[in-house]
């Protein structure tokens, strides 16, 4: 059984727009695919066919997972929150201790995460870290290159 999923309202809307382009674009393509591979005769020699085969298991694989993470997801919008404990949703400035580097992040639903775009997953390590925090505390995280220790310096709702 599969439990909740917190997201964003705007990663929701991401993600069903996800869905709508696979259930009207990308399937009905690969269904045109597959009839045009299976005119070109013997299947079992056919290269198309069988990619376009492979790219309907793609295609399907992804739809369920997509329907199971709309199914799944407790939406959680950050404009409703408010306090100085960093959670969900937060929008945290915070500067590294040694390089004193600046970087603002949201932390968001594990499929919305976008580190170019400041969006960082709820179960990364930083994210980790900081949950339960708040403006002033040092957190050390367990980061892929080794451990960083960050002051947080503010945490915002928006």
């Amino acid at each position: 059984m599969a439990t909740d999923t917190p997201i964003t309202p705007r990663g929701l809307a991401r993600l069903h727009e996800q869905l709508q382009v696979m259930r009207e674009v990308e399937r009905p393509q690969n269904v045109r695919d597959i009839e045009e591979a299976r005119a070109h005769g013997d299947l079992r020699e056919n290269a198309e066919y069988h990619a376009a085969k492979e790219r309907q298991a793609m295609i399907a694989g992804t739809m369920q997972m997509l329907e199971t993470t709309i199914a799944t997801a407790t939406v959680i919008d950050p404009k409703t929150l408010s306090g100085s404990r960093v959670v969900f949703g937060a929008t945290v400035t915070v500067t590294d201790v040694d390089t004193e580097q600046q970087f603002m992040y949201q932390i968001v639903g594990d499929s919305e995460a976008d580190l170019k775009q400041g969006l960082i997953s709820i179960s990364s390590p930083i994210a980790r870290a900081l949950i339960g925090r708040e403006s002033g505390d040092e957190v050390t995280a367990n980061m892929p290159g080794g451990k960083r220790t960050f002051a947080i310096d503010t945490v915002v709702f928006k």
